[in-house]
């Protein structure tokens, strides 16, 4: 079957799955293949729970009229995607960057929702297979769309704005994520100019955190126009505040000189603030309109949640972590102040190649010089921060992670957990 005609066909049945296990009725299942499974022999199971069609790319599996052979399954839903991303004919703001993307979206996509009919990406859906699955998700009334996208590896963020088509973007900040893929901070800075490169060439706009000197001298060496350039937070930029108390949660001063207090922890939360306020302005929202949006979100999804398991308080950060973002977790739990005894417990940085043995020792340091009242490692690649901290417990199984805490039975501690998403470090709650 020919673009054009599966085209006409999703039109008709505008709902794509990837996964058996959550058909929709009257969707199209999409074959995709992984490391570990084969979807062109789920396509009858898709069939007979309700999908209207099967696209598929393996011949012996084409057993119905309603199995739709193509080349590629996975280039077939991205160039679905960027068929009909090319008849959306609304704003695609794009957000990119090392840390704090999911946070901006969601703050943004709150902000735009208080004016236009908005859809952001949903979770973690930022790769070469989510940004598609995306685009065909976004309804026919849609207004605005906000649209995260992530990258491990350079020429990634390219090949998704290929597809996504942004109008406008922000690269939140250049952190030390993905080096492994990227090779290095020059690496992550050349991935994420990506995105500039392409609004310049598509005379999009760019808004800039002028306080991240990496982005002011990467956006000087590409000549990007300064009139679609908005900036932000600063007294002369084109959005202005402040940020305010950061004792817990964080407050900020808007253009208009009110404090707003949030639900957001964390002083690193106030450019993801600062952001999704200039995108907002751009798009002609209220500002008493965005700070109310913004005083309503509550993290979730293991994004700096504050939680109260049995008598102790925890902040829950364990979506995922690299050198960037950890340290900024720990210097902001430390400036906390309490009355209990704080105590850490920390999973390993995925993802960082040969920079892994130093980035753990420097984190080691880094902990050992904020004097916590207990430590708690965890992970192979964790074992270099031991250098720095001698009484720190280490740990390189779940099990006995386990154990040891319910052993220990902790209380009235307050707790900070975070590590990387593959050692989902979320799991130590039900023994706090």
């Amino acid at each position: 079957m020919q673009l054009a005609e599966l085209y006409k066909v999703y039109l008709a049945n505008p709902r794509i799955s990837t996964d058996t296990r959550k058909i929709e009725a009257g969707s199209i299942f999409f074959a995709l293949k992984g490391a570990n499974f084969n979807g062109n022999a789920f396509a009858q199971e898709a069939l007979d729970k309700g999908a209207i069609y099967a696209v598929i790319d393996e011949k012996k599996y084409q057993n119905s009229e309603k199995c739709i052979l193509v080349k590629n399954v996975l280039k077939t839903l991205q160039q679905l995607a960027t068929l009909h991303r090319k008849n959306l004919d609304i704003p695609f703001i794009a957000i990119a960057g090392s840390n704090g993307k999911t946070t901006t979206k969601e703050l943004t996509a709150l902000v735009l929702a208080q004016k236009y009919k908005t859809f952001a990406t949903q979770g973690n859906l930022n790769n070469h297979i989510g940004v598609p699955l995306t685009i065909l998700s976004i309804p026919k009334d849609t207004e605005i769309a906000v649209i995260e996208l992530g990258a491990n590896h350079i020429g990634e963020t390219v090949f998704l704005c290929q597809i996504a088509q942004p109008t406008c973007g922000v690269v939140t900040n250049i952190g030390l994520d993905h080096l492994e893929g990227f090779g290095s901070l020059e690496g992550v800075a050349k991935a994420n100019s990506e995105l500039y490169k392409y609004l310049q060439k598509n005379k999009g706009v760019i808004f800039l955190n002028t306080n991240e000197k990496e982005l002011l001298s990467v956006l000087e060496k590409l000549k990007f126009p300064k009139k679609r350039t908005f900036t932000y937070p600063n007294e002369k930029d084109y959005l202005h505040c402040k940020l305010g108390s950061s004792d817990f949660f964080v407050s900020y001063e808007n253009e208009q000189g009110n404090f707003i207090q949030t639900q957001l922890i964390g002083k690193y939360n106030f450019a993801n603030i600062a952001t999704a306020l200039c995108i907002g302005k751009y798009f002609g929202v209220a500002p008493e309109k965005m700070d109310e949006a913004i005083l309503s979100y509550k993290p979730r999804n293991n994004r700096s949640q504050i939680l109260h398991q049995n008598t102790n308080i925890v902040i829950l950060d364990a979506y995922n972590a690299n050198p960037s973002s950890m340290k900024e977790a720990i210097e902001n739990f430390a400036q906390i102040q309490t009355s209990q005894s704080k105590a850490v417990i920390l999973g390993q940085m995925n993802e960082l190649g040969s920079y892994s043995y130093a980035e753990h020792q420097k984190l080691g340091k880094l902990i050992a010089e904020k004097n916590f009242d207990l430590v708690v490692l965890y992970g192979d690649e964790m074992q270099p921060a031991l250098e720095f901290l001698p009484k720190a417990y280490f740990f390189t199984d779940k099990f006995s992670l386990h154990n040891w805490l319910k052993d220990k039975n902790l209380q009235d501690w307050f707790i900070l957990v975070k590590g990387s998403r593959g050692v989902q470090m979320e799991s130590v709650l039900d023994f706090l």
